[in-house]
């Protein structure tokens, strides 16, 4: 059946509001994934997710972990993305050409439209349709 997204929708002062944004100002995330990684956390560890302020937090384990957590991309993934992104980038730009040269030549058919008879293929077919089509 697919899994489908649903939304939440609550209301908190603005005190935590601005709290809220400070902290995925911090993480340059935005706010809406600040909530989607908490929900993702409570989920996952079957809502037994404790937040603690920093200061509270033990040290020892500060040490092995930071948070948010890092991770180390290879070089030779980032610059896969990046050429994939000018690659996107080209491609867009030339669908934007296509999309231009196929108006002007609907432009310049509208045009001639107007001065000469055009027959489209779709009306001869009912015509003649008793005389067959012979080579030679």
């Amino acid at each position: 059946m697919g899994n489908k997204n649903k939304t939440i929708s609550f209301r908190v002062n603005e005190d935590a509001f601005e709290t809220l944004r400070e902290i995925a100002e911090e993480r340059d995330i935005s706010l809406s994934a600040v909530f989607r990684n908490y929900v993702e956390m409570l989920v996952a560890h079957d809502g037994q997710v404790q937040v603690v302020p920093e200061h509270e937090v033990d040290d020892s384990e500060t040490e092995t972990s930071s948070f948010p957590p890092k991770v180390e991309v290879p070089k030779s993934y980032v610059r896969e993305h990046e050429r994939l992104e000018l690659e996107a980038e080209h491609l867009r730009d030339q669908l934007d050409e296509h999309r231009r040269y196929v108006t002007q030549l609907s432009q310049r058919l509208e045009e001639q439209e107007g001065g000469e008879d055009v027959i489209q293929l779709e009306e001869l077919d009912g015509e003649d349709e008793e005389e067959p089509y012979r080579l030679g």
